[in-house]
């Protein structure tokens, strides 16, 4: 059968354009971005990681034209970056209410106040999940250092998964915080927390394998790689054992093409029986059944 047109799919990273420049999304990463003091001194670095970055029309209500990508795709769901006070993202969440899932994007370096802001997040039913970009922080915090671990605590008290990235760091930025063998920790601390590894854990990917072996809390994503380079690792081991811990993440519009990306997942080898799992049950499980 191979990969089954037309199915079902959730896609666990997703960003809603903001203008036509290409540099600006409603993604986990936009709210970060504003909290530094320059722009310039962190560029989203697309254009050396990808080719053909996807060019958006000029003339979009970017809204509509993010649903009917999606519609064209069979993408049911798809996990956005929550900006708190943008009107774009409040007229996503009631024009389109069972066609996003919202997370928060934290920067442990608040302390205290990044932990209330989820609760009260949550307790609004604006946000689903929580996501950390370790490398990313300014100053950089590693993904088992104690200033993260209240916020990993209240994911466990709310049931939020949270998403982190893995692995050597797309911008040009040292890559120590982001070491594969720093979730180990974390996972043996937190046994309830639902963590899911973010881009690719390269070139730790084995080792991403042997993690998720070991811990039951955790999975990985594919966001940011296009289907022709998912790790050989990942792949043998979601044919195996890990059929319920890998799932479907793209990286529209920031650096693959939806069209791209859905040309050459059909080439992934993928077993018959891991396509369902790895395009919608294991996200849909990850978030207690969103609705269909």
């Amino acid at each position: 059968m191979g990969f089954p047109q037309g199915a079902k799919v959730i896609d666990l990273m997703l960003g809603i354009p903001v203008s036509t420049t290409n540099t600006e999304w409603y993604t986990p990463y936009l709210p970060l971005l504003l909290d530094r003091e320059s722009r310039e001194a962190f560029k989203m670095p697309a254009q050396y990681m990808f080719k053909d970055i996807p060019v958006l029309p000029t003339d979009s209500d970017y809204i509509d034209y993010t649903v009917a990508q999606m519609d064209r795709y069979h993408i049911a769901r798809a996990m956005v970056g929550y900006w708190e006070g943008s009107a774009g993202i409040k007229r996503a969440r009631e024009v389109y209410p069972d066609r996003f899932i919202f997370d928060y994007h934290v920067n442990p370096n608040k302390g205290m106040d990044d932990v209330r802001e989820i609760r009260r997040l949550k307790a609004a039913g604006h946000i689903h999940a929580v996501s950390f970009f370790p490398c990313g922080n300014n100053p950089q915090v590693p993904i088992n250092d104690k200033k993260v671990y209240p916020i990993y605590a209240t994911c466990v008290d709310l049931d939020l998964p949270v998403f982190v990235n893995v692995g050597v760091p797309g911008p040009r930025l040292p890559m120590a915080p982001q070491h594969a063998e720093l979730v180990d920790e974390v996972c043996w601390f937190f046994p309830e927390l639902k963590f899911v590894m973010r881009h690719g854990a390269e070139p730790w990917e084995d080792l991403a394998v042997k993690l998720m072996l070991k811990w039951p809390n955790l999975f990985y994503s594919t966001s940011a790689f296009a289907p022709k380079h998912y790790p050989k690792a990942i792949i043998d081991y979601a044919n195996t054992r890990g059929a319920d811990r890998i799932m479907y993440a793209g990286y529209w519009p920031m650096g693959l093409s939806l069209e791209r990306i859905f040309r050459e997942l059909p080439d992934v080898p993928f077993k018959d029986s891991v396509w369902p799992k790895f395009l919608y049950e294991n996200a849909a499980r990850l978030f207690g059944g969103p609705p269909s």
